[in-house]
């Protein structure tokens, strides 16, 4: 093991630097810093931890009792041979067992509970945050490792408060009623039990560190190992089309790698300690059994007594044992809690104000006011000082190379993002003044990358407008000129279309966004690259659902393809960020300017190249 500059334990691939790592550390937090930050989720139910509390004081006395019959046992029946004593210790004896499994049933279902509806409510509201996080938080980060916080890491923080401390208010009362015990039987032997103590908690102090940077480390490569798996298997298609299965598997087997060897140090630590306290233990226990013979030999103790102190000296050593065990335990979840607080932590880049201003149903007026925008950590805008203006049923093209800023602009239109100067303006208000909700429920979008759940048709349909009936869900798809090929499926608008809509072509995925779109009846439709990928048929056929999407909105319709855009009322040409000019079609050929340089790139592939067939010819 390999120690860094500033923690302890290191394995050898976690030395690697920061930005070669898949997932970076979470800041670390003390466990007083994280029980302070997650009590708060048992409220409403700490109700619950009072029969907790009873259950937890009411075990270790049946345990006592149970040792004390096995005293009055050896005592009064074994050694003077007198049974007469067993007919009454042996329904009692039999009632503290049964009793003792109806309290473990009772115990066990109740703790169960409580941790089950903590750990309800916390993924939830972990789930919950996640999804209100902007879009650049998913732009930088892991989707694996996301994923693996909010389903492995929420568990370790139910054990770090709730089950632990639950175990620890047990441990602490049997050590309390064992030791009180003891004390009545000998106290001399019980004090000299007493003297390897300090050596529980020695250990304990020295190993809890190492184990909470080993688990820091073993949680950081869980989260590593699910987001290059994620990666892989979400992006299975091209790793197959090109062949680089065994690159995926190499890089898959480097995180595995690393999280073996994490795990490796963090039961190595686990092993030591656990030895180490057992040699702890037996040392006592041997030094009260010599002790305890002499006393038997000299007549000073009872074989029962001694027999009891001795079962009873196991019975203190195991609280103890289990404390500091658990202590460690307390350091390896706080590792999983640092990563679910780091993730709670973040905020949202784009947050609704105080105050926000609810506005319906817009009339799409839609206007871009000086709007300039940085992505962050680019040294370069992605956009600079760009306006237009697009009243309510015009449609307006953004063309543009790759690059350009076309696509920025549609996020800054949907609120994904606050412009850094300027204003995006929708019916002449300020995006920023009004409910995020309501900006995004008055815009529709179809984007490049045709989004389809795993589900069935009709739900994918429904997903523009929750609650819609069958009758909309079937007017959207006629709409959209999906209604032929749907009725030809197994099973109709029921038919599961498979992860990411992979059972269906690129037309048929187009058509049931176009569907969606078009049940959510928003003023204001972003068409982004709709017909990128599509070959020449296809771009044909989504054309017509397209123009009747289109009726009546305002339209922007973002594009690098220009024979796409020819008929928007009006062109805003966008280069570096910029816009280098404005008008319509034919405005801009005049110009011989950017656009006409453009038209002429487009012209030189033509259509058949381009696998688009132009909307000139089928709009107009």
């Amino acid at each position: 093991m390999e120690r860094g500059p500033r923690h302890g334990l290191r394995h050898p691939l976690s030395v690697r630097g920061d930005g070669d790592a898949v997932v970076a550390a979470a800041p670390p937090l003390s466990p007083r810093e994280v029980f302070g930050r997650f009590w708060t989720y048992t409220r409403g139910r700490r109700s619950w931890l009072v029969p907790l509390v009873l259950f937890s004081l009411a075990g270790p006395l049946i345990d006592a009792a149970e040792l004390w019959l096995f005293k009055t046992v050896v005592d009064e029946v074994l050694v003077p041979r007198d049974l007469r004593p067993f007919f009454w210790i042996a329904p009692a004896y039999l009632g503290l067992v049964v009793g003792s499994g109806l309290l473990g049933f009772a115990d066990d279902v109740t703790s169960a509970w409580v941790s089950e509806r903590f750990l309800l409510d916390l993924r939830s509201d972990v789930f919950r945050h996640v999804q209100g996080l902007s879009l650049g938080f998913f732009e930088r980060r892991r989707l694996g490792d996301v994923l693996s916080r909010v389903t492995g890491d929420v568990d370790a923080v139910e054990t770090f408060l709730l089950s632990g401390v639950a175990d620890g208010l047990y441990h602490v009362v049997r050590l309390g009623v064992f030791l009180g015990l003891l004390f009545y039987l000998r106290w001399d032997l019980t004090l000299l039990a007493l003297l390897v103590v300090p050596l529980f908690w020695s250990a304990a102090r020295h190993f809890s560190r190492l184990i909470k940077e080993a688990s820091r480390e073993r949680r950081r490569r869980s989260g590593a190992l699910s987001a290059v798996a994620e990666e892989s298997l979400g992006n299975v298609t091209l790793v197959q089309a090109y062949n680089r299965q065994d690159w995926e598997e190499r890089r898959f087997e480097r995180e595995n790698l690393g999280k073996f060897h994490a795990a490796m140090a963090s039961t190595r630590i686990r092993a030591v300690y656990g030895s180490l306290v057992e040699v702890v233990e037996v040392s006592g226990a041997l030094a009260v059994m010599g002790l305890g013979t002499w006393k038997l030999a000299e007549g000073q103790l009872t074989l029962g007594g001694l027999l009891v102190f001795l079962a009873l000296i196991g019975k203190l050593y195991s609280p103890i044992r289990d404390l500091t065990r658990l202590g460690t335990s307390f350091y390896a979840a706080s590792a999983s809690a640092e990563r679910i607080a780091e993730l709670l932590d973040q905020r949202p880049q784009v947050a609704e104000t105080a105050g926000a201003r609810r506005i319906g149903r817009a009339r799409g007026e839609v206007a871009f006011d000086g709007v300039s925008f940085r992505y962050p950590g680019r040294p370069h805008p992605a956009l600079s000082e760009v306006s237009f203006h697009v009243a309510p049923g015009e449609t307006l093209a953004l063309v543009g190379a790759s690059g350009a800023g076309k696509s920025t602009a549609a996020k800054l239109l949907l609120r994904f993002y606050d412009p850094d100067l300027g204003a995006v303006r929708l019916d002449g208000a300020d995006l920023r003044g009004l409910a995020l909700s309501d900006v995004r429920e008055n815009v529709a979008v179809v984007l490049q990358e045709t989004l389809v759940l795993h589900g069935t048709v009709r739900e994918n349909i429904a997903y523009g407008r929750p609650g819609a009936t069958q009758a909309q869900i079937a007017a959207a798809a006629r709409a959209a000129d999906a209604d032929a090929f749907v009725e030809r499926l197994p099973e109709g608008y029921d038919t599961l279309v498979g992860q990411r809509g992979r059972t269906l072509s690129g037309g048929q995925r187009q058509r049931l966004a176009i569907a969606r779109a078009m049940i959510r009846d928003a003023p204001v439709l972003l068409l982004d690259e709709p017909t990128t990928g599509l070959d020449a048929e296809s771009g044909l056929r989504i054309m017509e659902p397209l123009r009747r999407l289109m009726a009546g909105r305002t339209t922007i319709v973002i594009s690098h393809n220009l024979l796409t855009v020819r008929d928007a009322d009006r062109i805003v040409v966008l280069d570096h960020g910029r816009v280098v000019e404005c008008g319509t079609h034919d405005e801009l050929l005049l110009r011989a300017g950017a656009y006409a340089r453009l038209h002429r790139l487009n012209s030189v592939h033509g259509p058949a190249r381009a696998g688009v067939t132009p909307p000139g010819k089928v709009l107009s």
